[in-house]
């Protein structure tokens, strides 16, 4: 378990620092890379910003209601990396952001987050439950 975490850090902040492309740009092609970075963590916001910083109103408020549902999530900020930016409109077929994984699978943008906070579904969501 302790090894599969702090993999998964390392890479997290890799991915964060815009550093995982320069460590494996050859190694992993983009549907790769994108697989890996949606499984950094069960729960995974794809956002403008990050947890302590949204930089769009979008972010925040889809950032207010994972707070309210009080499940532990991770964040990539979409900004640091153009290449996951773009790829992952394709990889997902879903054009706009922020993008909210649960367990590798797209839920949706924080319109859906909403509504699935407003029919009091979205914690058994994030856990994976449904």
């Amino acid at each position: 378990m302790w090894k599969a975490d702090n993999r998964r850090h390392i890479v997290k902040e890799l991915a964060e620092s815009g550093e995982l492309q320069n460590t494996c740009p050859k190694s992993l092609s983009l549907e790769d890379r994108l697989k890996a970075v949606i499984n950094l963590g069960p729960v995974m916001l794809f956002m403008k910003g990050n947890k302590q910083e949204a930089r769009c109103g979008f972010s925040r408020q889809i950032l207010e209601l994972l707070n309210g549902a009080g499940v532990e999530y991770d964040t990539f900020d979409i900004l640091s990396d153009e290449e996951v930016r773009q790829g992952l409109k394709s990889f997902s077929n879903w054009p706009t952001y922020p993008q909210l994984y649960v367990k590798g699978e797209l839920v949706g943008g924080v319109d859906i987050v909403r509504e699935l906070s407003e029919s009091g579904e979205l914690e058994a969501v994030l856990r994976g439950d449904s």
